[in-house]
């Protein structure tokens, strides 16, 4: 692995805390001056393509003409979650597409106008506008946290597009009025972060110290995985997104029903709101020492109604489970496309 360049800690501080506090002009001049990409992990081509209301930056790695496998991050990671993924992938001969979510690394607006929306259904579109920008009709699509859900929702909504699915943690597709119904406080308490940036404080809070949030999630969400200062580093990059604080706010407050999602996405979300089904040939999976909130896989079995399997995976894996045990990530997508 090469040496990572140093991260201007106080340029980003300043680059966050203006996509909370800052206007649009504040926003566009520190993106010109501050923003920086994470390094790439070596064999990967790093790219950019227009695709629905985004530039999506994004890695490839494996032939042209390989079969289309698509691998999708969480908060508050990056693409280097599948940084040993890929090149296994890639070595099996598949095309390998891993693209920055919206408000992540080179990934951007392609209009100051568009709203900076971080709802489940948003973030599933951009797939979906990724792929036609990419010329890919079906594609193998994985991923975890944020990523899982997206890839959940693809896999419901259009499955013509979805030729199978990995996703850690299982079913992760929600709605206002699910979110609306209180846990208990065990539960709760687990969800302290959502609470958090529901306030403005908060919101603040994380724009000022955006690196140590981060590190906190890391840390509590897999105790057990030993991860070192450069590892950490070379995710946290992606993080000085001008549009990250704003993308990730959103979505944690959209979840509770304290802001508001797009019009043009409301049948989308009134048909996700009936936690549709998922017929697409699927793996579930889960590390045995993820300390992020998950639900239990006999909660979400049912939902899957194509060739179907869960796999836990020990050893103490946490919440990444595509870093922390990228053997048996990629595994199961090469396991998944052949049932396809």
């Amino acid at each position: 692995m090469s040496a990572q360049p140093a991260i201007d800690l106080r340029r980003r501080r300043l680059f966050q805390a203006a996509a909370v506090l800052g206007g649009a002009a504040a926003l566009t001049a520190l993106a010109a001056s501050s923003a920086r990409a994470a390094p790439a992990q070596p064999g990967w081509t790093l790219r950019q393509i227009e695709a629905g209301d985004l530039v999506v930056g994004y890695a490839e790695q494996g032939p042209a003409d390989g079969a289309p496998v698509i691998l999708l991050h969480g908060w508050p990671y990056d693409i280097h979650a599948f940084a040993e993924v890929a090149p296994i992938l890639a070595a099996a001969g598949k095309r390998v597409i891993v693209p920055h979510l919206r408000g992540y690394g080179t990934t951007r607006f392609r209009s100051e106008a568009t709203p900076r929306n971080g709802q489940q259904a948003a973030l599933a579109a951009d797939v979906v506008a990724l792929m036609d920008a990419l010329n890919i009709p079906k594609a193998v699509i994985a991923g975890f946290d944020w990523g899982a859900r997206t890839a959940d929702i693809v896999a419901a909504l259009w499955p013509e597009r979805c030729q199978a699915l990995v996703s850690v943690s299982g079913y992760l597709i929600g709605s206002q009025q699910a979110n609306a119904a209180p846990l208990p406080p065990q539960a709760e308490l687990s969800w302290w972060y959502q609470f958090y940036f529901a306030t403005e404080r908060g919101a603040k809070g994380y724009a000022l110290n955006t690196d140590a949030f981060a590190r906190l999630i890391w840390k509590t969400a897999s105790p057990k995985w030993a991860f070192d200062d450069a590892t950490f580093a070379r995710s946290a990059a992606s993080l000085a997104n001008p549009d990250h604080v704003a993308i990730t706010i959103h979505n944690y407050r959209w979840r509770l029903g304290l802001a508001q999602g797009e019009a043009r996405f409301d049948a989308m979300e009134a048909k996700l709101a009936q936690a549709p089904v998922i017929t697409v040939p699927t793996i579930t999976m889960e590390g045995d020492a993820n300390a992020a909130p998950h639900p239990a896989p006999a909660a979400y079995a049912g939902k899957f109604k194509g060739r179907y399997e869960h796999r836990l995976i020990g050893g103490g894996v946490g919440h990444n489970l595509p870093q922390e045990a990228p053997q048996a990530f990629a595994k199961a997508v090469l396991d998944v496309a052949r049932w396809a």
